[in-house]
């Protein structure tokens, strides 16, 4: 008996790592066995990460093969993350239009709830209160017609993009960079009130690594347990993605705060921007209600203010 024991106890010492793992996982596995819930039909998948093997697969053209075998509705287990593929136009109908209340809330990863600040902004947040305000201040306020057309300073930069097109004339220009040159100009004056290309190029990189974190695999959003030991090195770029943002953000706001902005900046007026329509209702507290006056009922915090900018 202690020769067959011994090799045993030689392997445990030879690979403590592997027995570290195998045992959770399979305690995991017997686990889903005995709580196994009623799914519509599906692929089968491997024990722990489910159909994640087929991730590579689940296109427009991919989950309508899987329709065609397993019906309008399909089932696919994605780690620990259980998800449901609708195909059928009845099914559709039922939770897009009859049921939407319930299927309206966007899932929302690590890196999306991090970086939003748990959800602080209108298109992450849960459908609710707070939702219904965040909407009608971005109907009645950020984006509204009248605030469109008081924007008369970013008609500059498309009469300077021109200008620059003109001198270029009888050679080879790059039509691309010069929109997304103008998008970026346009956006960020209407947004902060200045044109200064030195901080425009430091929120650019920042929005471009945020981009990034939104659109990456991580782990974790499907096997939770392994988040502590982030293995892809994403939480450490969410706190600096984070961090910078908040450093950029945080000034702005502050030297909006300074200015001393007229007290109807709010309603119109040609010299405000993004960030004074949104401090028109910030506070250092959460303020919801169901009022009909906007500005006395709902109340933004800072994370708030920061949200909607970086979503923007």
């Amino acid at each position: 008996m202690e020769k067959k024991i011994t090799p045993l106890l030689q392997a445990i010492e030879a690979k403590p790592l592997l027995i570290f793992f195998t045992i959770p996982l399979l305690f995991l596995f017997l686990l889903s066995k005995f709580r196994r819930k009623s799914y519509p039909p599906g692929p089968k998948g491997w024990p722990v990460i489910g159909n994640m093997g087929m991730m590579n697969q689940l296109t427009h053209r991919g989950l309508a093969n899987l329709a065609k075998t397993y019906g309008g509705i399909v089932h696919l287990r994605m780690g620990f993350l259980h998800t449901v593929a609708i195909s059928s136009p009845d099914v559709a109908r039922q939770v897009l239009q009859v049921q939407d209340n319930i299927f309206s809330n966007r899932p929302a990863t690590i890196a999306t709830r991090y970086i939003t600040y748990e959800r602080a902004d209108m298109a992450f947040a849960h459908y609710g209160p707070f939702w219904r305000q965040m909407r009608k201040l971005c109907v009645m306020k950020l984006f509204s017609r009248k605030r469109a057309e008081s924007w008369d300073s970013v008609r500059d930069e498309v009469d300077d993009m021109i200008r620059v097109v003109g001198k270029n004339k009888g050679s080879t220009v790059n039509i691309g960079e010069f929109v997304f040159g103008l998008m970026r100009n346009v956006i960020y004056r209407a947004a902060f009130g200045s044109s200064s290309h030195e901080g425009q190029d430091e929120f650019i990189k920042i929005l471009q690594e945020i981009s990034k974190l939104f659109a990456a695999f991580n782990i974790a959003d499907f096997v939770p347990f392994l988040g502590w030991m982030d293995p892809q090195g994403m939480n450490d770029r969410l706190v600096k993605a984070r961090s910078s943002l908040d450093g950029f953000i945080d000034t702005i706001i502050d030297d909006h705060m300074t200015k001393k902005k007229p007290e109807n900046g709010c309603d119109g007026a040609d010299d405000t921007d993004m960030v004074d329509e949104l401090l028109a209702f910030y506070s250092d507290e959460d303020k919801v209600s169901e009022n009909e006056d906007l500005q006395n009922s709902f109340k933004l915090t800072r994370n708030n203010i920061k949200a909607i900018i970086m979503v923007r």
